[in-house]
């Protein structure tokens, strides 16, 4: 199995995967989605996690989580809510050592217990 970390997967991006972008961040679809429309939100300065982030690039990210979240209930209608995390460190399931955040809509009954 490939390392995705050698060379970094998400340094490396097409700009054809792009949702988005600006000066400090762009946004993806999920190789490997939890559920229709999970999105990644990714700086595009490479650190590990998102305690390494500087408040620029935690703007752009949030620019960025705004805008995608806007697309994604543009394009689906049954979106009510959505979760949004980041996994720091090994220990967390943090397998790609790229800081990213995680975008993921929900849907009324797509789990039995969202709690």
């Amino acid at each position: 199995m490939k390392d995705p970390n050698k060379p970094c997967i998400f340094c490396k991006i097409k700009k054809e995967e792009l949702l988005f972008e600006n000066q400090f961040a762009y946004s993806s679809k999920d190789s490997y989605p939890v559920s229709e429309f999970h999105s990644l939100i990714v700086p595009k300065r490479h650190v590990e996690n998102y305690f390494e982030l500087t408040a620029e690039e935690i703007q752009g990210c949030h620019e960025l989580i705004l805008k995608t979240k806007e697309k994604i209930l543009k394009q689906d209608s049954r979106v009510k809510g959505f979760n949004i995390g980041t996994n720091v460190g090994k220990v967390s399931g943090q397998s790609i050592m790229h800081c990213h955040i995680h975008l993921m809509p929900r849907r009324e009954g797509d789990v039995e217990n969202p709690q």
